[in-house]
């Protein structure tokens, strides 16, 4: 990965906020099994928001943010002067310097298909909470510009025929902790109603303006819950009863619905989100890539929870989040979106360590067969911690499988279980893709993407026990043999003793 710093000027930006904007240079792929490909944004974005850009940029060729942010901003922006929405030239320069100020604050942007030019893609817009949080306290005033902002552009982006918006917000989790309070605790939940009855409110005033200047179509709605009187945070209440109160004024609405969360996409993560709408946080560290290899960081929200941060940012179960979404659903029009898979029962999560100081990790990428395959490890003071894997060509099923299994080996040796015992398990398991494995000068062949992950194991962590290449036969296409003849995909784990809690490398969730 490369890096160069320093302004990027061009005239198709001239005279507007990205002008004399400090942009680094990077080449980094959308993940880490595409190839990498050059990326500018601001300098102080971290190389998470670089690899979201990656994968929100169409092609395969170099990105610059300033250059794709314009190709849909200006997009809007003669969109709404032909539809009326923006009333002159003015109006319209206004609305695209608000929307460039907004994602240069990394406070709010539509989604991914909106920067692909997707048009069948349905329109949203999503506001990072943490963003709008200040050294005086949440940013009420900052937050109704951009709700406003963000109606407008969707009713622009909807080209003025949509009847159901799709405006929500990021990181709640992230917002919480950096506020001091417990995801679990009752000032949380009040503290999250708040935020959603103002932002509900704030979004239906809006499209009472636009009902007002290009007609109602739906009528006025007063049956709203009871907004919270009081909040841990200053001034929120008040601005949560402002807010209904100026929506309540509104000769009707422009949209039935208007306040949805949405399952995250590669935006959330360009705007420096770490959880999805009102999911919980996965733990307070995570793992990046350096050139000493994998190390342990804190999160974005733990740096701002500071020394309680591991409290604070603890995995939840799902009835914690379950009952973070009760209070939020009243003020929601849309269900919020399911979770992508069931989640664990909730662990402790580690204390943020250095990562220069206390962890080394290693990545290992092969090909098996043709198929691209990544290997990651974290080695702790006790020896091997953690282990993923990646499959780049494999079915979705097929590498969440492979997922799990690695997380239980995770946990397995946290709670004592030997990695020998492992290797015994999962060393010539047989199933596809096998065959000829090339980026390993020591195995050469592999009978399963496991076999060649354990053996590769033992190598590096069972102080250089080299276990012999199975024959080409075991690796053909005949060597599979039938479900009764092979292994399992996922064999029998050794038994030992209930699993110590352990943490995953913190992922986006919704």
């Amino acid at each position: 990965m490369t890096r160069s710093d320093g302004p990027i000027h061009d005239t198709a930006w001239a005279n507007t906020l990205w002008e004399g904007t400090a942009l680094r240079r990077l080449r980094i792929g959308a993940d880490p099994d595409a190839a990498p490909r050059a990326v500018a944004l601001p300098a102080a974005w971290e190389d998470e928001a670089a690899a979201a850009l990656a994968a929100l940029a169409p092609g395969e060729g170099p990105v610059a943010l300033p250059r794709l942010a314009e190709s849909w901003i200006r997009r809007a922006e003669a969109q709404g002067r032909k539809l009326g929405i923006l009333a002159d030239g003015a109006a319209a320069g206004a609305f695209a310097d608000d929307l460039r100020a907004l994602l240069l604050a990394r406070r709010g942007a539509p989604g991914a298909g909106t920067w692909a030019n997707d048009p069948k893609a349905e329109p949203r817009f999503v506001l990072n909470l943490p963003a709008f949080l200040e050294e005086e306290g949440f940013d009420s005033a900052g937050y109704a510009a951009a709700v406003r902002l963000g109606v407008t552009a969707l009713e622009i982006l909807g080209n003025a025929r949509a009847t159901r918006l799709r405006l929500g917000f990021a990181d709640l989790a992230g917002l919480l902790a950096a506020l001091g309070l417990d995801y679990e605790s009752a000032e949380a939940r009040t503290t999250a109603a708040a935020l959603a009855a103002l932002t509900r409110g704030l979004a239906e005033a809006a499209s009472g303006d636009l009902a007002e200047r290009l007609g109602a179509r739906e009528p006025l709605s007063l049956l709203w819950p009871r907004p919270p009187e009081s909040t841990p945070v200053p001034g929120l209440a008040e601005a949560v009863r402002a807010a209904l109160d100026l929506a309540a004024a509104a000769p009707g609405l422009r949209h039935a619905t208007v306040f949805a969360l949405s399952p995250p996409d590669p935006v959330e993560a360009l705007l420096g989100a770490e959880t999805g709408g009102l999911a919980p946080a996965a733990a307070a560290t995570r793992l990046v890539e350096s050139d000493e290899g994998l190390v342990e960081v804190p999160t974005r929200a733990a740096r701002r929870a500071g020394a309680d941060a591991a409290r604070l940012l603890a995995p939840r179960g799902p009835e914690a989040r379950a009952a973070m979404e009760s209070v939020l659903r009243p003020w929601l029009h849309a269900a919020a979106p399911a979770v992508s898979a069931a989640s664990a029962a909730p662990r402790p999560a580690p204390k943020p360590r250095a990562a220069a100081a206390h962890g080394r990790g290693a990545v290992w990428k092969v090909t098996i067969g043709g198929h691209r395959v990544t290997l990651r490890t974290m080695e702790g003071a006790g020896g091997l911690e953690e282990v993923s894997l990646s499959l780049a060509k494999d079915g979705a099923t097929h590498r969440a499988m492979v997922d799990a299994l690695c997380h239980a080996v995770t946990v397995g040796l946290g709670a004592g279980v030997s990695l020998d015992e492992y290797v015994q398990s999962f060393a010539y398991t047989r199933f596809g893709p096998a065959g000829a494995v090339e980026g390993d000068p020591a195995i050469h062949r592999a009978s399963s993407v496991l076999d060649w992950a354990f053996r590769r194991l033992a190598l590096d962590h069972l102080g250089g026990r080299a276990l012999p290449d199975p024959s080409e036969e075991e690796c053909g296409a005949d060597g599979v043999g039938t479900a009764a003849q092979q292994l399992p995909l996922l064999p029998d784990l050794p038994a030992a003793t209930a699993p110590a809690a352990r943490r995953r490398a913190l992922r986006l969730v919704g």
